[in-house]
């Protein structure tokens, strides 16, 4: 019951090309390579607003609260620039 030898790796392998096909795979792989890049770029952005000393800014939206029934939103930052 030791480990799996290359020829296991193969077939199961050979299995998964079957099931998939080689468009699915490569699709997939397309998708894992883009996402890692993408989180890797976000690490680093978030990287560099910490190495400036600034938090990540946002943009939030709230329901505006000022006894309007409009259900409107308005922008907190644009409020706060006023």
């Amino acid at each position: 019951m030791g480990g799996f030898s290359i020829w296991h790796w193969l077939v199961v392998l050979l299995v998964v090309v079957l099931i998939f096909g080689t468009k699915k795979l490569r699709n997939i792989g397309t998708d894992l390579g883009g996402a890692v890049k993408g989180f890797k770029d976000g690490m680093r952005e978030g990287g560099e607003d910490a190495a400036d000393g600034k938090a990540p800014t946002a943009t939030a939206q709230v329901a505006n609260k000022s006894g309007d029934a409009d259900g409107k939103t308005i922008d907190i930052d644009a409020k706060e620039k006023h």
